[in-house]
């Protein structure tokens, strides 16, 4: 690291600094390089969550954060590096336009600048349609084991099986003689780049993955949302959960990398707190995230200042692609996102140990991981955001708290509140009897749709505020209402069955009596 003096000289190469991070150090482009490559391989190497040969799939926005941590991996495995990379990487880019309003010309556009450069790469990749959500299976919803659990796997060992079996793969390359060229040129010849529809199958470029109908069921969902806020949430479950989680299913990912830049995670973790999600801030902000069970979410940039990662993009010419967002051009206050990252961005330009200051309290965070199975049956998720449910609050809490307000507000008398729902709601005028929906109204009416409240059941409470906010359910992926519906069903067969159910404390405790 090159320190700083007076006249910002790097010590140890006697050359002039060109940039300066912060107050303490400065770089030269040599030393620069070198720090922001071993910043990666470091968090990569402490944490040990990626085992060789794991398939590992790099969600790449076009961002300056998310095209950075695509140039870590290509260095990382370029055949000039000492120490490489041992995963097979791949790439996926969800295509938003449907969201922001832009036109087919506009998205056609941008995709082909990102085609470039995932072809540049050599990585296999797939462009995935904000419409293909609409297609999705209600599976993705439901969080599936882990088929190759390696928690109790040395890393060490892992490595050197690893390196033997690739030593002895070319052991036998090398006894094929010359006939291992000719298949090696067959199999590349095989391979294919083309885009991916969202249905497991390859489309051409000349035809469209998606239909004018689809794209208008995204705006009419998004429209749906009366805040910008919950229709950021919303699309962040959509598009940057489901999508790329469904994507890595089908296609024999176990791990996916975000390129969240630790001035990213410090307004993330204070935007999550406004929004309740408080309880799940340790999965939200921390380097690993394993709510899906089979799929774990990982962020080796979380270490990354913007600062850095803009210094490094322009300095060593990272290719990116501008995409334009929900909250692009959007006024400080119309948002909780928006008015957070404004309030950290002014207070770090006088104070700049903000940013560092709220990651490190995010590092600090750990899961209170509930326990897999209570009372004989799995904990339940939540059906967005899958994380546990933490609205199953007892009666003296602020949640609980919350629930009887909102039955006072509607003139209601909180006799019963149940433990994970509300109330079932009428509408506003004559009992609920009249033949005219008043959901149209402009103040809003919670009863528009009968299958709400049962739906808030099965949402955090964070989730619940983004169903609160939508003036129907109506446009809600079909996938989404089929797993409610399921679940609901269950629900209703337990309570049937419910005296016939064993209870497995009470077994352990009269087998230990005997």
């Amino acid at each position: 690291m090159c320190q700083v003096d007076e006249d910002y000289i790097d010590a140890q190469l006697e050359t002039k600094a060109v940039l300066s991070v912060s107050r303490k150090y400065a770089f030269c482009g040599d030393c620069f390089k070198e720090y922001f490559i071993h910043k990666f391989r470091a968090m990569l190497g402490k944490n040990r969550l990626i085992f060789p040969g794991e398939k590992v799939l790099l969600s790449v926005s076009g961002g300056p954060a998310s095209s950075a941590l695509l140039s870590q991996v290509q260095e990382g495995l370029s055949p000039k590096t000492p120490k490489k990379l041992r995963f097979v990487p791949g790439i996926i880019y969800v295509d938003e336009g449907a969201a922001c309003g832009q036109s087919l010309e506009e998205r056609g556009e941008i995709k082909s600048q990102l085609e470039m450069i995932f072809r540049a790469s050599g990585f296999p990749f797939y462009v995935v349609h904000l419409e293909a959500v609409f297609s999705l299976p209600s599976s993705v919803l439901q969080c599936a084991s882990s088929a190759l659990d390696r928690r109790n796997e040395s890393y060490k060992e892992a490595v050197d099986g690893f390196i033997q079996s690739a030593c002895s793969g070319t052991q036998r390359e090398t006894c094929q003689g010359s006939n291992s060229y000719t298949e090696v040129q067959t199999l590349l010849s095989e391979l294919s780049t083309q885009e991916w529809s969202g249905e497991g199958g390859t489309v051409t470029n000349k035809s469209q993955p998606f239909t004018p109908e689809q794209t208008e069921a995204v705006r009419t969902l998004l429209a749906s949302v009366k805040t910008l806020t919950a229709r950021e949430e919303l699309l962040k479950t959509l598009s940057r959960q489901h999508l790329i989680l469904h994507t890595a299913r089908v296609r024999g990912y176990s791990k996916v990398m975000m390129g969240d830049s630790c001035s990213r995670l410090a307004v993330k973790l204070l935007t999550n707190i406004a929004l309740g999600r408080g309880a799940f801030l340790a999965m939200d902000t921390g380097f690993s995230d394993p709510r899906y069970g089979d799929i774990a979410i990982v962020r080796p940039m979380r270490e990354y200042s913007s600062k850095e990662i803009a210094f490094y993009n322009r300095m060593f010419k990272v290719p990116s692609v501008f995409t334009s967002a929900l909250d692009t051009k959007a006024p400080e206050k119309a948002s909780i996102h928006r008015l957070t990252e404004s309030f950290i961005s002014k207070l770090q330009t006088d104070f700049p140990s903000t940013v560092s200051t709220i990651y490190r309290t995010s590092e600090k965070l750990n899961t209170a991981c509930p326990r897999p199975i209570v009372d004989g049956e799995l904990t339940e998720k939540c059906l967005l955001c899958l994380c546990a449910l933490d609205t199953g609050a007892e009666e003296a809490t602020a949640f609980h708290a919350t629930l009887i307000s909102e039955n006072l507000s509607r003139n209601r008398m909180p006799v019963t509140i149940p433990a994970l729902g509300v109330a079932k709601q009428q509408c506003c005028a004559s009992g609920g009897e009249q033949k005219e929906s008043c959901g149209d109204r402009v103040d809003g009416c919670h009863s528009v749709d009968s299958f709400t409240p049962e739906l808030q059941t099965l949402l955090c409470y964070s989730c619940r505020l983004i169903i609160k906010d939508m003036t129907s359910v109506n446009s809600v992926p079909e996938y989404i209402l089929s797993e409610a519906e399921r679940k609901k069903r269950r629900r209703v067969m337990k309570q049937e069955i419910q005296d016939f159910l064993l209870n497995p404390e009470n077994d352990a405790v009269e087998m230990n009596v005997s």
